[in-house]
């Protein structure tokens, strides 16, 4: 045992790695199109640029010159004017012409080439509430916390899918990690769970978990939830998109998925081109709510919570 131990030493001191700078050829730049709508009050816009070399660390520039507009089941059609941050149509004080209901196309003329998407805007459940739940301090905070629990009902029948946001003091929970999606009520299809309360899990996930510098939610803190209703094609976009970018490092890399593009509902209306669009087009309705926790609040959670012990 002793000889072992020492031959572990002995390879840890002299142990070495090479550093590898491989050659790779340039990157195809690719179409990407960025166009999630909804029936909120105000501007819709959409974005258009072309994408960056894998090591490039600068944002992509946004594209000019291109027709950007939608067309409905009925034939109504709605431009989109360019701007310096995208193509927008209306303003500040427009309200949505988005239905739930009805289907859109969307259609994208840029450098000659003709790109299209469609989809249909589902409906949204309302949210019943926003509680909070006390949790004493533990191995991970050095003080007691707040965890926020949306509660919303799946609408009847299989196949509704949704996107919950969440914004803390008004900031948005954007990481890829707080990507939180519900099939039905559950995280998957097949799940058997139509028409019920979102499990715990997906309750749960509107609280910023990934952060060593403060507890999930303190008293006087406000969080503001939104609930998307997106196709189940976006449903799939998302989930691979935190696939994509939620990923452990040494070991488990090693056996983590391939990089790839994520599948996208857009296509080059020329089937017989290489060019083909990355991206996607969603038009969602919205429910919402924001709920402070006040001295009150905590009190009430902190007593429930010594009532179960």
């Amino acid at each position: 045992m002793k000889k072992i131990f020492i031959l572990l030493i002995a390879f840890a001191f002299f142990a070495c790695e090479n550093i590898i700078y491989p050659e790779l050829e340039p990157s195809l730049e690719q179409y990407v199109v960025d166009a999630w709508l909804n029936d909120l009050p105000g501007s819709q816009k959409i974005f258009l640029s072309k994408s960056n070399n894998y090591f490039m660390s600068e944002l992509p520039k946004l594209l000019s010159g291109a027709k950007v507009y939608l067309t409905d089941e009925d034939g109504n059609r709605y431009d989109f004017e360019e701007t310096e941050g995208g193509y927008v149509w209306g303003d500040s004080l427009s309200t949505s012409f988005l239905q739930v209901g009805t289907s859109y196309q969307l259609n994208v003329s840029i450098d000659g080439i003709r790109f299209s998407g469609t989809s249909e805007m589902n409906p949204v459940p309302p949210i019943d509430s926003i509680t909070f739940k006390y949790q004493e301090e533990d191995f991970s905070t050095a003080e007691d916390y707040y965890l926020a629990e949306v509660v919303a009902t799946d609408l009847a029948g299989v196949g509704n899918t949704y996107w919950i946001k969440a914004w803390k003091n008004g900031v948005y929970l954007n990481k890829a990690s707080e990507i939180n999606i519900a099939y039905d009520a559950g995280f998957s299809a097949g799940g058997n769970i139509d028409g019920q309360v979102f499990i715990q899990p997906i309750q749960e996930l509107i609280n910023p978990f990934d952060t060593d510098e403060e507890p999930p939610y303190s008293i006087g803190d406000t969080i503001y939830v939104e609930i998307y209703s997106i196709s189940e094609s976006a449903f799939y976009f998302l989930n691979e998109v935190k696939i994509q970018t939620v990923r452990s490092g040494g070991f488990g890399a090693l056996f983590a998925q391939p990089f790839s593009n994520v599948s996208t509902n857009l296509m080059n209306e020329d089937v017989n081109s290489a060019i083909h669009p990355v991206g996607f087009f969603n038009v969602s309705a919205i429910s919402s709510l924001e709920q402070v926790l006040t001295s009150e609040i905590a009190q009430k959670a902190q007593e429930e919570a010594e009532n179960k012990n």
